[in-house]
């Protein structure tokens, strides 16, 4: 019986302090009016004369034997080469410097797993 008049009592404090608060903030301001006139956001410019344009690279496929080769150039200039083979992943052999010196690369990290004896039967 205690525990019920303790419980009512305190719902009706927590009412009269929800209701004292109301008061204090009072009514909320009216929401602004919908945007109707609105503007799309300007669009960046499409011409090849812009000096913070980047180039698109030009990619030429190519077969040899039963390879897919795939080659990478910027203004002319071969940078990387992207082969396929008919059984197997692809890598990629890239020039680096820009001296014309490829190095194979297949951009996975180098992870060695650790190779731990936990036990020895």
């Amino acid at each position: 019986m205690r525990h019920l008049i303790s419980a009512a009592l305190l719902a009706l404090t927590m009412l009269a302090v929800q209701a004292a608060d109301k008061e204090k903030l009072g009514t909320l301001p009216e929401p602004p009016p919908a945007v109707t006139n609105y503007k799309s956001p300007p669009q960046p410019p499409t011409g090849q004369d812009d000096a913070g344009a980047l180039p698109e690279p030009e990619v030429v496929i190519t077969t040899k034997g039963e390879d897919r080769h795939e080659e990478y150039r910027i203004a002319g200039r071969l940078y990387m080469i992207k082969v396929t083979p008919k059984n197997g992943r692809p890598y990629y052999l890239i020039d680096n410097e820009g001296k014309g010196d490829f190095a194979k690369s297949d951009f996975q990290p180098k992870l060695s797993p650790p190779m731990w004896v936990i036990k020895r039967f």
